[in-house]
């Protein structure tokens, strides 16, 4: 009798085993559930928290605008009434200006008039020229030539040295002129410098040093002064 109690005892403890390792998992899956809804309601409202905020932003920029525009439309009216003032001030400008208007048409009839008989004038002026008969032509004699006193009065003999250099040799730069004289580097090429700025020389600037040569009238003059010696 002992025996079948003890296992019936036994039985009733294993069903109870079972259906409380049942109850555990059921109790572990629920709770696994349980933290998945969690997390998934936490980036609900993160998620949601994250509009709001975006919301608040996107409202405070639209109350921002509001407000400039609130501004700007209070700037746009005070020009409006300040355009009004302007413009009654014109009209009654312009009312004071109709009687002017009648004024004017009158003088400037008078002016055409005026304008009228000056052409009329005019034109028996030419035809009175046109009876005058022409006169002949004079000649004129040509210009004196330059004298070698007057354009290289001036010049020193340094610098008469060098407009027959150029005139003898043709074409040279700064330092090949410079070993001709007894100059410095920097003293030869101011007197370059001012010989072409008084217009002796002609200058050409296509690459350095700049190739200087004498003007043909000052050649000519040159000439003629050394035939006359």
């Amino acid at each position: 009798m002992l025996d079948v109690f003890s296992i019936v005892t036994i039985l009733l403890l294993l069903v109870m085993i079972v259906f409380a390792a049942m109850y555990y998992r059921r109790i572990k899956k629920a709770r696994e559930m349980y933290e998945e809804a969690k997390g998934a309601v936490g980036d609900v409202v993160i998620s949601f928290n994250r509009q709001l905020q975006r919301q608040e932003n996107r409202l405070g920029a639209i109350a921002y605008e509001t407000e400039v525009l609130s501004s700007k439309s209070e700037d746009a009216a005070k020009k409006l009434k300040v355009h009004a003032k302007q413009v009654s001030s014109l009209a009654t400008k312009v009312e004071s200006f109709s009687g002017i208007e009648k004024k004017v048409s009158v003088q400037f009839e008078e002016v055409s008039k005026k304008v009228d008989r000056v052409i009329a004038k005019q034109k028996s002026l030419v035809k009175k020229v046109a009876e005058v008969p022409k006169v002949s032509e004079v000649k004129i004699k040509a210009a004196i030539p330059i004298k070698r006193e007057r354009a290289l009065a001036l010049l020193t003999e340094t610098e008469l040295s060098v407009l027959e250099i150029l005139a003898s040799e043709g074409k040279k730069t700064a330092p090949e002129i410079k070993n001709r004289i007894t100059l410095t580097r920097e003293h030869t090429a101011r007197l370059m410098k001012k010989l072409y700025e008084k217009g002796y020389l002609e200058r050409e600037t296509g690459k350095m040093p700049y190739a200087y040569s004498i003007k043909e009238e000052m050649r000519k003059i040159l000439r003629k002064t050394e035939a006359k010696t």
